[in-house]
């Protein structure tokens, strides 16, 4: 049977989405949210812990934006990467661990590390499923570096090209098999950050050269991801005025044509420290520069309203990849739940 979300990019064209993924408020819809949604017709939400109080209730919500919006042909998104990035908590989704615990594991049995990491995106995919959402923001696939912010740390699987683009694979594959979207992150690279991005703009003065050895390999390597999001960082070798996120020369020379990624891609939170401006230019400044959706997160009412203003609908191009997104997942057979949570609980001391 085809999956029900492959009809998607059949539909896609005949809706007027826009170009943009946002917040709520609460743990159900209040009527100001549904009307701004059922006239500004975002393509997607954003969950975080303050919309989560159980499964029932994150169901009913997810179904309430649909309704709101008209269309079953929208993205449901959360970040549940493990560790110290899982907003919806146990038990209602399952807690899992950092990802640089399946580096650990990986270094040590590269086969068993592969095998826990998709396995854990399956059984995590599939209680996303179950909950209505069919998008999951990871892998992470930025390398961290000496000196470094914490603020990747432990979210990178490892320190080496091979290791974070293995694992980053493993995770992706895993997640597509069981039905859900994953959307590679920071592109092009944010693991040599001086500063936290929610907080204030980073800068990397690393060469180009230096990047493209290291930083850009990963992603290079997923470039045949469904989804990316972006970066706000400043790299200074290749646009030393403007944020990744915002730079035309970033997201078209480097994202679209060195690394080579033609999938779906997004800005981080627009609402972060690390952008200026007023939150209408900075989602009208993302979109031009490249990014097919802009993404805001706080739920704030009065900047939903602006980053709507600002968010044309879907254009041809944007339909064109989230078809393609759409059309990634894959046909799965039975997932062994027991078999997957016997070797997680081996590997990592887990209880379910």
């Amino acid at each position: 049977m085809e999956h029900p979300l492959r009809a998607f990019g059949e539909r896609l064209h005949a809706n007027t989405v826009r170009a943009f993924v946002t917040g709520c408020a609460g743990t159900s819809l209040s009527p100001d949210e549904i009307g701004f949604f059922a006239e500004s017709r975002p393509q997607g939400l954003i969950l975080f812990t303050r919309n989560c109080e159980s499964a029932d209730q994150l169901r009913r919500l997810a179904d309430q934006f649909r309704s709101a919006v008209g269309t079953s042909n929208v993205l449901i998104l959360v970040d549940q990467e493990g560790g110290r990035v899982q907003r919806l908590p146990p038990p209602v989704v399952p807690g899992f661990p950092a990802a640089r615990a399946f580096g650990k594991l990986y270094a040590m049995d590269a086969e068993r590390g592969l095998e826990a990491a998709r396995l854990a995106a399956g059984l995590l995919a599939q209680r996303l499923l179950q909950l209505g959402i069919n998008v999951n923001c990871v892998p992470v696939l930025d390398i961290p570096v000496p000196g470094a912010h914490s603020i990747i740390g432990d979210r990178a699987y490892g320190t080496d090209v091979r290791t974070v683009a293995a694992l980053g694979r493993a995770v992706m594959d895993g997640h597509l098999a069981a039905g859900v979207l994953p959307v590679v992150k920071h592109v092009p690279g944010h693991g040599r950050a001086d500063a936290d991005s929610h907080e204030c703009l980073p800068v990397v003065a690393a060469s180009r050269e230096e990047l493209r050895a290291s930083d850009f390999r990963p992603f290079r390597e997923l470039r045949d991801a469904p989804l990316a999001m972006t970066a706000h960082i400043i790299y200074s070798a290749i646009d030393d005025r403007t944020p990744a996120s915002a730079s035309r020369t970033v997201i078209v020379n480097v994202i679209r044509d060195e690394i080579g990624f033609d999938g779906v891609l997004m800005s981080d939170d627009l609402s972060m420290g690390a952008l200026s401006g007023a939150i209408s230019e900075r989602a009208g400044s993302v979109l031009e520069a490249g990014c097919d959706l802009a993404l805001h997160c706080n739920g704030d009412m009065e900047e939903m309203r602006e980053v709507a203003a600002a968010a044309p609908e879907i254009g041809s191009e944007g339909a064109r990849r989230i078809a393609a997104a759409f059309a990634r997942i894959q046909s799965h057979g039975d997932f062994d739940t027991q078999r997957a949570k016997a070797i997680l609980e081996e590997a990592f001391a887990l209880s379910w």
